[in-house]
């Protein structure tokens, strides 16, 4: 199934859902600000990240990254589409953001005891670019549409979630299987989520039976990101029975 239904959005809250995704799961990150030759240098993760609409980036205080939020600088942000596999269509498409950089906050992180600048770039313009074939189509990204909050389950979110799942969270997903089905931990090789959206999520898992999957419904629609984190642990420790 789609990750994303948008058969039922009009015409520009289509386009931005779109971009939002890209958004939500670049390939790449490219950032240009208003009299600064390489902003990212010397810096390390910016750790950007799509908050209701918003890039955001986290950065050590003193750098120029910081230093141009501080004064409010111009920016331009490049993102190219991480969207499906790689070769896949999805990856012809760019999401091209203008806007002024601002200082959100000063966080203290208490597990490394770094003090970091969370920026915000503030946007005055967006553009979607897709290419299939020879051809090349550009459509403007109405704001008040890319900041809506019903596009916050995107498919670019929820690509985003399943890879870090399946990529970080292999050993709580084994012994939610391994619970769920009776399995003893040790027989279940490997756990895959796939086909996340907000009605529910399959679930694939090789044990040394074979290859099993589920497709798990949740009790109700997610409405946002926390929702459906709840909804995904109470259906992978219940539904797999």
């Amino acid at each position: 199934m789609p990750l994303l239904d948008l058969t039922h959005l009009d015409g520009p809250l289509r386009v931005a859902a779109a971009a939002r995704s890209i958004l939500a799961c670049p390939s790449s990150v490219q950032l240009v600000v208003d009299g600064v030759d390489d902003v990212l240098a010397g810096t390390d993760d910016v750790g950007m990240q799509d908050l209701a609409g918003a890039p955001t980036f986290s950065c050590v205080p003193d750098t120029d990254l910081a230093h141009a939020a501080a004064r409010g600088a111009r920016a331009l942000l490049t993102l190219h589409s991480g969207l499906g596999a790689m070769g896949s269509p999805d990856r012809g498409a760019t999401l091209t953001l203008a806007g002024t950089l601002h200082t959100a906050a000063r966080e203290h992180c208490e597990c490394c005891d770094q003090v970091r600048d969370v920026i915000t770039l503030h946007l005055t313009f967006a553009l979607l670019t897709r290419t299939g074939g020879h051809r090349e189509q550009q459509d403007r990204v109405p704001l008040a549409d890319f900041h809506s909050p019903a596009l916050g389950l995107n498919r670019g979110y929820l690509q985003r979630s399943v890879e870090h799942a399946n990529r970080c969270h292999q050993e709580g997903l084994r012994q939610a299987v391994a619970t769920t089905t009776g399995t003893r931990l040790a027989q279940v090789v490997g756990v895959t989520l796939v086909d996340l959206c907000a009605q529910g999520v399959g679930v694939q898992w090789v044990d040394l039976t074979g290859s099993h999957s589920r497709t798990l419904t949740f009790a109700r629609p997610a409405g946002d990101a926390d929702e459906l984190g709840e909804l995904l642990r109470s259906a992978l420790h219940t539904g797999l029975c």
